[in-house]
């Protein structure tokens, strides 16, 4: 059975996914796990990759900005990194961004920040 929590995390996720497409992004993978990270969405053009983290929530209780913390960070980037060895990407400039979907409004706001963080561990 799926909690509420869960549930209005994958709505987020639509919510980005759709905008990330009406971007002209194709989103070539949803929830990657690794037993040490995930990453939410996993978005392409013809020579960028995005590796984007979803962050939903329901109430302004917290500054969204900072609910990506660093440890979070390395194991988006390790997951990221075992997903590159994996599908042989060589040819495409990879990026780390974050989506902050803010829902304590009656409609949901998205504020997207490209390049939210780097990682020279991948």
């Amino acid at each position: 059975m799926m909690t509420e929590r869960k549930r209005r995390g994958n709505y987020g996720e639509d919510l980005v996914a759709a905008e990330l497409k009406k971007q002209g992004l194709t989103i070539i993978e949803r929830n990657y796990r690794k037993h040490f990270g995930e990453i939410d969405l996993i978005a392409e053009t013809q020579d960028l990759l995005v590796f984007v983290e979803v962050k939903t929530r329901g109430a302004k209780y917290i500054d969204l900005g900072e609910l990506v913390l660093p440890c979070q960070q390395r194991k988006i980037a390790k997951a990221a990194k075992a997903y590159l060895c994996t599908y042989d990407y060589t040819d495409k400039v990879c990026r780390f961004d974050v989506a902050l979907v803010d829902m304590s409004e009656k409609k949901p706001c998205i504020t997207y920040i490209p390049d939210a963080f780097q990682t020279y561990d991948y």
